[in-house]
């Protein structure tokens, strides 16, 4: 006898398709639509559906809701019952699968607010020990099949994973257009890849393995993004100990290259030895060194790092070894490496700022984060949304007739068109700005900061520079590199005093990043 009727095996395969589906991509609806066929809700029916609205939405409730009684129906079939086909047993285990997570949904996702707030006590999860019992029922139905311990611990940190993924998801993009629905996709194509299938059985432990560089303008969330696949990464769980072997909080270690010259960079990266150069009076270790196997560093305007420092990642990335700065003895780099850039990388390696075999290996992972302007675009109401959004994350809560306000302001002064050079950045300012003074000057048109490399190579094809401003920018564009005038004159093959005459200040200033 079938263990499933011709209704309840297109029903079983609609679910497995979900269960095994980016839940952010299009497709998510055309398979509830399938599965549920009549009783598929149209209003409300989107890309993806914030985990706030999942317990209300009727689409997943009643999904949740077939998928028990079938599952139900399938166990008590299975007792004494012939072996059944193995295409049968895929399409019960997947069911059984779906019905696993979403009986303990509501849990994960508490799990995943307390984590967030700290309030995760020491010792044993009582989820994981209400979770267990549930896996050997279920999955343990079918003829010889038994879950260990192990197996069911496995299942539980992807369980959790993948409510902390979308919860985290969520909270970096904010909005309904596709642009915003894009980008989610993307993200959650970079914690588990198109195949979940696939990364369950054998990916989970290797996603370390992979570079993501995030790309998009200045002000989109980039580092909100690398933030989102850092703590979704893969975390065990001890069935031992019956805890999980990590904090998600603590798994992001950023680096703004901006922000640092050369020789602090290899330091903060790699770490130095007591007397390695001036000023190192104490051995320390690096960000690579402190980073757990589960956790990632995270490098924020890549075109930054300089060559020297490009080839010792080179170096980690391919055999996952490092030296700390005056050191010999390699040590073992075990967590992910992330990236971000602002700049059309195709320009970079133009002008050598990224070296290719270094890109090469940055790049096989992409994600493109779309400007401000594309998403409302796509979707003028995205607009109050986010402003409802900012609004929120400044204040904590929402004060009547704010968020009004601010969208009214915006629409009456800047009007539908406004470009929003400063993407989301820009509009949390406008928001502050209205919130303090009632209204909000955005920047003179052209005020936006340019490339200062594009401007001056521009200059000089159109012979706008002297010989000496030539020198003077070429100089002071070495010294922003090195951060050292008796580098930069060594590089040039001028002296010292010369450098220190010819440097700009006030060009100095506008580069991507001086010396301290």
């Amino acid at each position: 006898m079938a263990l499933f009727s011709d209704d309840e095996r297109a029903f079983a395969e609609a679910v497995g398709g979900l269960l095994w589906g980016n839940p952010f991509q299009p497709r998510r609806v055309e398979l509830e639509r399938e599965a549920l066929g009549p009783e598929f809700s149209e209003e409300g029916a989107e890309d993806s559906i914030h985990p706030r609205l999942e317990a209300q939405h009727p689409n997943p409730v009643r999904l949740a809701s077939r998928a028990e009684a079938l599952v139900e129906a399938a166990r008590t079939r299975l007792k004494g019952g012939p072996a059944p086909a193995e295409e049968e047993a895929r399409l019960y285990g997947d069911l059984a699968l779906f019905h696993l997570y979403h009986r303990r949904r509501e849990g994960f996702s508490l799990l995943v607010r307390e984590a967030r707030e700290g309030r995760i006590k020491p010792g044993p999860l009582p989820l994981f020990q209400e979770f267990l019992p549930d896996a050997e029922r279920f999955l343990g139905a079918l003829p010889g099949r038994r879950i260990t311990t192990g197996e069911g611990a496995h299942l539980f940190a992807c369980f959790f994973q993948s409510r902390r993924a979308f919860h985290l998801i969520f909270q970096c993009v904010v909005g309904r257009s596709r642009p915003a629905a894009r980008l989610r996709a993307a993200i959650w194509e970079s914690i588990f890849t198109h195949d979940l299938r696939r990364y369950r059985a054998t990916l989970f432990d290797r996603m370390g393995d992979f570079t993501t560089l995030v790309t998009g303008p200045t002000g989109t969330g980039k580092e909100g993004v690398a933030r989102a696949i850092a703590q979704s990464r893969y975390i065990p769980f001890d069935p031992g100990t019956r805890a999980f072997g990590a904090d998600f909080n603590g798994l992001f270690l950023p680096l703004s290259l901006d922000a640092l010259p050369e020789p602090l960079i290899e330091s903060a990266l790699f770490g130095h030895r007591r007397g390695a150069f001036i000023g190192a009076t104490e051995d320390r270790a690096g960000l690579l060194e402190g980073c757990p196997r589960a956790g990632s560093v995270f490098l924020d305007e890549i075109g930054s790092l300089p060559a020297s420092v490009q080839v010792r990642l080179l170096r980690v990335l391919n055999e996952r070894t490092f030296t700390r700065v005056g050191e010999t003895r390699g040590r073992p780099f075990s967590g992910k490496f992330l990236a971000a850039t602002r700049a059309d990388t195709a320009a970079l390696l133009r002008r050598g700022d990224l070296r290719e075999d270094f890109y090469y290996r940055i790049c096989s992972d992409l994600v493109a984060v779309p400007s401000l302007r594309e998403r409302l675009d796509d979707d003028p109401e995205e607009l109050p949304l986010l402003v409802s959004h900012l609004v929120r994350r400044t204040l904590g809560e929402e004060p009547p007739g704010l968020a009004e306000e601010v969208r009214a302001w915006i629409e009456g002064s800047l009007g539908a068109d406004y470009p929003w050079p400063g993407n989301q950045r820009e509009l949390e300012q406008c928001v502050r700005n209205v919130l303090v003074r009632g209204e909000y000057r955005p920047p003179p048109e052209g005020a936006a900061p340019s490339d200062p490399f594009e401007e001056t190579s521009r200059a000089l094809r159109d012979g706008r520079l002297s010989a000496d401003e030539a020198l003077n920018r070429y100089c002071t564009w070495v010294y922003a590199r090195t951060g050292s005038y008796v580098e930069t004159a060594r590089r040039l093959s001028l002296d010292r005093r010369t450098v220190k005459a010819r440097v700009d200040p006030s060009w100095l200033r506008s580069l991507p990043r001086r010396p301290r």
